[in-house]
């Protein structure tokens, strides 16, 4: 083989890889290059979703005391005021008796023939008596002055005994009506208590606030329970909510009936729809997120507290609307066209697809950035 044939060789071969580049370039720019497509899209929040009876709530005792007996079990169905756990605890009746002593020794002194009232209308009557005697001797003694009869020191005598005969009734009369008013209230305030001492001796039976099923029971018979700790735990038995976790970021776009798409771990591949019900106004700490409660529009036959998914709170929806997949716009709503860059203007945005609102047209190629 001479020289100018190997350089001929040589040549053909870079030329065949130089067209093989070139072709695999354009084929992959092809490949990466799309146009606008309209479409009806949605723009969704997401969240969690955890499933919970209706009206959930923790039952407490309002006493102290050992749990004696436990009238339902989990699962059991209630309905309002049925009984739910009996407590015993001996210091409320003990409280009980001490009030029914205590309000009759104050009914005693307040209407009955106490000495404090009645000694103190005694000394009012000898009061009334004196103020009375030393007046009439007061007056006499300043008549008989005006006469020039007697002497002014007898006259000062009488009449001092004259003002304190009337200052002691004042005072006596004072000290009666004090006295009175004190017996009154001491009387209504031990009325008071026997009340509450007898509501706290018969609240040993902890009882269904509402008609539904008990799903936990938190104690054991022969437990010591307190009125900081639940008994068990009821809710409505075939009426759930669902909760979901909402982003601050977010919380801002919910409101009352949103359309809600939801999917349960339970049942693959199921879509159900629903709608937001309640908006919780404080987040929660422990998530950081705030809370909203979600109904079904057709539940599931089958339910149970617990349950996991996921759902998609529906914002806004278009139909028809221009849209380019979202990993071909750029930062600054910005898109690669085969005339460079293009600023667009974007409206609606899902997790796929984002609206464009101006700037490109169904005929405008568009590539995906490397």
């Amino acid at each position: 083989m001479n020289t100018e044939t190997v350089i001929s060789w040589h040549y053909q071969i870079c030329l065949f890889i130089v067209i093989f580049g070139l072709t695999s370039i354009s084929c992959r720019q092809k490949e990466k290059e799309i146009f606008p497509e309209k479409r009806d899209i949605i723009e969704s929040v997401y969240s969690s979703v955890i499933v919970e009876p209706d009206s959930l709530y923790q039952a407490y005792s309002s006493v102290a005391g050992i749990c004696e007996k436990f009238f339902v079990e989990e699962g059991s169905l209630v309905k309002i005021s049925d009984p739910i756990a009996q407590i015993r605890n001996n210091t409320p009746k003990l409280n009980e008796e001490n009030a029914k002593l205590v309000l009759e020794m104050a009914r005693e002194n307040y209407k009955g023939s106490s000495a404090i009232l009645s000694d103190l209308l005694k000394e009012i009557d000898a009061a009334r008596l004196q103020l009375n005697n030393d007046s009439i001797n007061f007056f006499r003694q300043q008549k008989l002055w005006s006469q020039q009869v007697g002497s002014k020191i007898e006259l000062d005598s009488r009449k001092l005994k004259y003002e304190l005969s009337r200052n002691n009734l004042n005072l006596l009369e004072q000290r009666y009506q004090r006295t009175k008013f004190e017996l009154e209230t001491s009387y209504k305030q031990a009325q008071n208590n026997l009340e509450s001492a007898v509501y706290n001796s018969k609240d040993f039976t902890v009882t269904s606030e509402i008609q539904g099923k008990v799903y936990a029971i938190h104690k054991k018979e022969g437990e010591i329970v307190n009125s900081m700790e639940p008994l068990a735990s009821i809710g409505k038995d075939s009426s759930f909510v669902l909760k979901l976790q909402i982003d601050e970021v977010d919380i801002v776009k919910m409101s009352k009936n949103q359309e809600v798409l939801i999917t349960l771990d339970a049942y693959d591949g199921e879509l159900y729809k629903g709608k937001i019900k309640k908006i919780y106004p404080q987040k929660e700490l422990k998530s950081n997120a705030f809370i909203v409660d979600a109904i079904f529009d057709n539940p599931p036959k089958v339910l149970y507290p617990g349950l996991s998914g996921e759902a998609n709170v529906i914002i806004r929806k278009k139909e028809n609307a221009l849209t380019i997949p979202r990993d071909f716009l750029l930062e600054n709503n910005q898109v690669l066209t085969r005339n460079g860059l293009v600023d667009v203007q974007t409206g609606l945005r899902n997790i796929d697809f984002v609206e464009i609102l101006s700037g490109l047209n169904d005929e405008t190629a568009i590539i995906k950035s490397e």
